[in-house]
């Protein structure tokens, strides 16, 4: 298992690096950053196991689309009202998120009770793989501190450019 703690650490270490490598990114071509994240993104995940680590659903929540909250309610036979209740809160953006970390769902050998049907955040948590990879820099030098796959990609992006 990953310590939070630890990654908070050396994602604080590495800050700099990070943000020069951003900078970086953002002055290339758009499609250039996608092809560089995706290709580490692929590299990267086709030898990592999530399941080692859950960081990311041990300290972080993600938005609950109402789509998300529909499509869990009814897998958990449960009105989208008393799924809401029982999981859920309104933040100070006016989101829906989790009432708590960590996520309820997460059972105890890190697997996702929920995953079939888990929220769109979830699907794509770390983001790294997703198009218009420029719009979302901010995001993954923020998600280093909570998965330690994005500092990996950025670690190979970093070789290339």
């Amino acid at each position: 298992m990953t310590d939070p703690e630890l990654l908070q650490r050396q994602a604080a270490a590495r800050k700099d690096t990070d943000r020069k490598l951003i900078a970086k990114l953002k002055k290339k071509n758009p499609r250039e950053v996608d092809r560089l994240m995706h290709t580490a993104h692929a590299e990267v995940f086709a030898c990592t196991d999530c399941l080692q680590c859950a960081n990311c659903c041990r300290t972080t929540g993600p938005l609950f689309t109402d789509r998300d909250m529909e499509r869990i309610a009814k897998h958990l036979r449960m009105k989208v009202v008393d799924f809401i209740a029982t999981y859920l809160r309104v933040d100070e953006d006016g989101d829906h998120v989790l009432q708590q970390v960590p996520c309820a769902f997460l059972g105890d050998d890190n697997m996702c009770s929920i995953y079939d049907v888990r929220p769109k955040a979830c699907r794509e948590y770390p983001h790294t793989d997703r198009e218009k990879q420029h719009q979302l820099l901010t995001l993954t030098l923020r998600n280093v501190a909570v998965c330690p796959a994005v500092a990996d990609v950025l670690d190979r992006v970093a070789e290339r450019i």
